[in-house]
């Protein structure tokens, strides 16, 4: 009874339909009969194998040992994963004037997009006054500066 029930085509069938690699199952621990939730790795023809959630183990378990995911869940997580690829990352915060201090060593591009490494002279409202080093003054805003790390 229980090897027909496992080698079921319907039952195989209707949990596969609906699942797809990446995906979070709920399925059955046959050490104690509590369900676990875990992470679709692979689908082969007559079992799956899943990453358990809670343990990082990796299970290799037939599909009538899956509770079969909701008819739109697979909808709903690609477009979930449609979304999350056309949002933009988010971007990292523009450095502001009290990001600064006189005396530290910063970067920029210059209008040839030519590297150029200084130090802090002063700090203006909106600009820093940089020394290079090469007898040139450069007043160049904060947004456009980066940190030095001298190794």
């Amino acid at each position: 009874m229980i090897e027909r029930m496992l080698a079921d085509p319907r039952r195989i069938i209707a949990v596969r339909v609906n699942m797809h690699l990446g995906q979070t199952v709920r399925f059955v621990d046959w050490r104690d009969g509590s369900l676990r939730e875990g992470k679709v790795l692979a689908m082969r023809d007559t079992q799956v194998t899943l990453q358990d959630l809670t343990e990082r183990r990796e299970w290799k378990l037939p599909y009538a040992a899956i509770e079969p995911p909701a008819p739109n869940a697979t909808a709903r997580a690609q477009a979930q994963m449609r979304e999350q690829e056309l949002a933009p990352p988010p971007a990292a915060p523009k450095p502001t004037r009290n990001d600064f201090r006189c005396g530290e060593k910063v970067a920029f591009e210059d209008k040839y997009l030519q590297t150029v490494i200084g130090t802090i002279v002063r700090i203006n409202d909106r600009t820093a006054s940089i020394d290079p080093g090469d007898g040139t003054k450069w007043r160049v805003g904060f947004a456009l500066l980066r940190h030095v790390l001298d190794v």
